[in-house]
């Protein structure tokens, strides 16, 4: 017991000291978490996430990234977007599926990985998420409008990921002839039909409740904080994957809702997304095994370069076609 006390206490001071590290040398905070996590984990092996957390682990991960989600949804108001939210709607579905391509046929041809493998791979890669993209917004510093544009992709973009990335699992485990692709579509009407329901329903259910004050002011942010972590349980009970959307939903929702106030939620669950980022990066950085990292040969760098160095690059260039951005804002 004693034990695991100190693993957790010093996650949470590895975490503070890399987002002040990160902070001074104006750096991205991942990049200093993710090698305290390489360096407690694979390289000392001071760290072990599983056994410090056991079955326990991937459902703190999953509640620990819809928190961060909805922190994220909360922000994203619908007046921020005046004249870009064309640009959005892009990334969000002809971005993604450029990148999806691409990354599926660099993945077959670098990797060697089957086309269903690759698929299935090239689905879970369209996703840039919120993990990643509100910590790099702090420290690149962009002019307004590009952040906006970024934020609400990075948020939206993660639950469209997973969802995809189910769908295409399910689709290559079925095969082609035992009636997938309709199976398919009929799985994602299900996901849409729950994500936008329950979490249409559950951002104006709980903005009467904020905005009427049937709650405290003291209970705000935690009766938030359960009422979301409620209703993205009961989704994925539903149809695994589809809690991203709910929450993403109801965050939207409860944004964009007149007389709501939720200014000190935001603020709460800012200081939460912070720890509960750091913490993620550090654990599951800690989880790689010096095997995997020696698999990094050329193949996977190649593999890297081209998502990096042609599918952005080329996504963002259709999404921004005829827009009034110019070339340094793409």
């Amino acid at each position: 017991m004693e034990h695991a006390a100190f693993d957790l206490t010093l996650i949470g001071l590895l975490a503070l000291i890399c987002q002040w590290l990160a902070w001074r040398l104006k750096l991205p905070a991942i990049l200093p978490l993710l090698i305290a996590g390489i360096v407690m984990g694979p390289v000392t092996g001071l760290l072990q996430p599983d056994a410090l957390l056991g079955d326990l682990l991937f459902p703190l991960v999953s509640l620990a990234v819809a928190v961060i989600l909805f922190e994220g949804s909360l922000t994203l108001d619908f007046g921020d977007l005046r004249g870009h939210g064309h640009i959005v709607r892009r990334l969000v579905t002809w971005g993604a599926l450029v990148t999806g391509i691409i990354a599926i046929v660099a993945a077959r041809y670098t990797l060697g990985l089957s086309w269903e493998m690759a698929s299935v791979l090239g689905a879970v890669l369209v996703v840039t998420g919120p993990t990643v993209v509100l910590p790099l917004l702090q420290t690149l510093r962009a002019r307004e409008h590009l952040s906006q544009i970024l934020r609400w992709e990075g948020i939206l973009i993660d639950p469209v990921g997973a969802i995809g990335a189910v769908l295409v699992y399910e689709f290559v485990a079925l095969g082609a002839s035992n009636g997938a692709a309709t199976y398919t579509l009929v799985l994602f009407a299900k996901t849409a039909l729950i994500g936008f329901g329950l979490g249409g329903l559950g951002g104006y259910l709980w903005g009467c409740v904020l905005r009427h004050h049937w709650l405290p002011q003291r209970l705000h942010s935690f009766g938030t904080l359960m009422a979301m972590l409620t209703l993205f349980t009961l989704s994925n009970m539903l149809f695994h994957e589809s809690g991203l959307l709910t929450v993403t939903v109801m965050g939207v929702w409860l944004a964009n809702m007149r007389g709501v106030p939720t200014q000190q939620i935001i603020e709460f669950k800012e200081t939460l997304s912070v720890l509960l980022i750091s913490g993620l990066f550090i654990l599951l950085a800690a989880r790689l095994t010096t095997d995997q990292l020696a698999q990094l040969s050329w193949p996977a760098w190649a593999f890297l370069l081209i998502l990096v160095g042609v599918a952005r690059p080329l996504a963002v260039w259709v999404c921004t076609a005829g827009t009034r951005l110019n070339w340094r804002g793409k």
